[in-house]
């Protein structure tokens, strides 16, 4: 598949990029070569590969989520430059 240079301006004001110079056929070259890629992957026999959603058989490999002690609101507070009540205070940045 081809990428026209105006398929690569809009993929470029889409992601709010300024291309320049030769910029843009740099990038249709390379993004043909990418989809022309992807197209000989699609050629492959892949009818004796069983799908998977992950190439290696890992499983969770996360720590149980045991609760643990936690910092009093007091030790969480004692450092803040500026609280309100049980809440740190930070300025306004959004109007």
């Amino acid at each position: 598949m081809k990428i026209s240079l105006e398929e690569v301006d809009h993929i470029a004001r889409l992601a709010r990029l300024r291309l320049s110079g030769e910029d843009p056929r740099v990038y249709a070259r390379q993004l043909s070569d990418i989809l022309a890629y992807i197209d000989n992957l699609n050629e492959l026999d892949t009818s004796d590969v069983e799908p998977t959603s992950h190439v290696l058989p890992i499983r969770n490999v996360f720590r149980g989520d045991v609760p643990e002690e936690s910092l009093s609101v007091e030790d969480a507070l004692r450092n803040a430059p500026l609280k309100k009540e049980n809440f740190y205070r930070v300025p306004k940045i959004i109007e």
